[in-house]
């Protein structure tokens, strides 16, 4: 791969690997396991002293495509796909702790994330503290001698806080702690939390890297001393690989990334603008906008908004369900980052297992409602927008 390539090109043609026929598309290669020419040649590679593959799940030439492709968007020297973005958010975490030590992670996280750290990691005996992840101050404090990792979502779901992830980084660099970031809602295109100091990444690839809504994955990445060291026998033997053939779909997906993702963030930054004008709506979170309430560190750590708004309607709950059910292009779904545009209330959906204090705490409100623009015209989603509104206040 040529070094200059820019993101376009390079998630086209970066991984490439093609068999003897020399097709133009990725191949898929549907199978469980590798054949030897003899024992000898099975032992060599088994012990590691000569290149190949073994096992589906520990890897196959499709998903090694797919995460080669990665390294080269995200600037990672190794990485690992998954077979969800919550597989890769608990391998990212777990493989690198054991009973006694201790997670530092911002309360702003995804509902399952959250689970994750504050009830699933308890259980083996892992400490966890949630904290304002806005505040530099509060991850300081909250370290302990037994502080492992710092977790953390930039922009967080559904409110779209942002971190000072060079900030949090060189606090977890004082104390040889390491740093795992949720980059979906920036993108791979928007934000490097690798380059910010971060030391692992993750993905839902789901989102916006299949973005077109057929596939489950997700993809860690890091340094390779880091996935050699932490995460390869983890992933080797509790077995979060991904399926070739969604390997393949998501392949196809980082093809057209840059395309889809331009047009969401016009449509989301549009729809924004609209939404501010409107006296039925509360208030707008969006990290396009020069009124979010972070915009100075969006500005050193983003190099572009969000395909995600949210947003609060006045007259809580039955208000945002009437806008939602009016919506006629726009559909209701829990999902995001596709290129069909999606909305969802997020009290009763991705965040009603936390309780009315911690939803209240992240500024979920009854009338909380998370905008994922699609790729539709923008001029067709604020007119479904309006007529949504008009039918709240009728």
């Amino acid at each position: 791969m040529s070094k200059n390539w820019r993101p376009a090109t390079r998630l086209v043609h970066a991984g490439t690997s093609r068999s003897p026929h020399g097709e133009t598309s990725e191949a898929i290669f549907l199978t469980q396991g590798f054949v030897y020419e003899t024992s000898e040649s099975a032992e060599a590679r088994f012990k590691g002293e000569t290149d190949g593959f073994i096992y589906a799940r520990y890897g196959s030439p499709t998903n090694a495509m797919f995460e080669e492709r990665m390294c080269a968007l995200e600037g990672a020297e190794d990485a690992r796909a998954t077979a969800s973005g919550m597989a890769a958010v608990s391998a990212a975490i777990l493989c690198q702790l054991k009973a006694g030590d201790h997670i530092v992670a911002a309360r702003a996280l995804f509902g399952s994330c959250r689970w994750v750290v504050e009830t699933l990691a308890p259980k083996y005996g892992i400490g966890c503290t949630l904290i304002d992840g806005r505040d530099l101050d509060t991850w300081e404090k909250a370290v302990t001698p037994a502080t492992k990792v710092f977790f953390l979502e930039s922009p967080t779901n559904p409110t779209l806080e942002v971190v000072d992830i060079a900030g949090v980084a060189a606090i977890a660099n004082a104390h040889g702690i390491k740093v795992v970031v949720d980059n979906v809602f920036a993108t791979p295109l928007f934000q490097k939390p690798l380059e910010l100091g971060a030391h692992v990444v993750v993905y839902s690839a789901t989102k916006h890297i299949d973005g077109q809504g057929r596939c489950l994955g997700g993809v860690i990445l890091s340094s390779k001393d880091w996935i050699d060291e932490n995460l390869q026998d983890y992933f080797r033997h509790t077995g979060p690989a991904l399926s070739p053939f969604n390997a393949w779909t998501l392949l196809k997906g980082l093809e057209t990334l840059p395309l889809r993702v331009r047009q969401q963030t016009e449509n989301a930054a549009k729809i924004a603008d609209f939404l501010a004008g409107r006296n039925e709506v509360a208030r707008v979170i969006y990290p396009g906008r020069a009124d979010h309430p972070q915009a100075d560190i969006i500005a050193r750590q983003m190099t572009g908004g969000s395909t995600l708004v949210c947003f609060e309607l006045k007259g809580g709950k039955e208000a945002a369900f009437a806008f939602q059910n009016a919506l006629d292009v726009v559909r209701i779904s829990n999902n995001l980052g596709d290129a069909k545009s999606l909305i969802t209330h997020p009290a009763t959906t991705t965040h009603k297992n936390l309780t009315e204090e911690a939803r209240q705490e992240l500024g979920i409100s009854p009338g909380t409602v998370r905008f994922s623009a699609g790729i539709e015209d923008g001029d067709d989603l604020v007119e479904d927008f309006a007529r949504a509104l008009d039918a709240v206040r009728a």
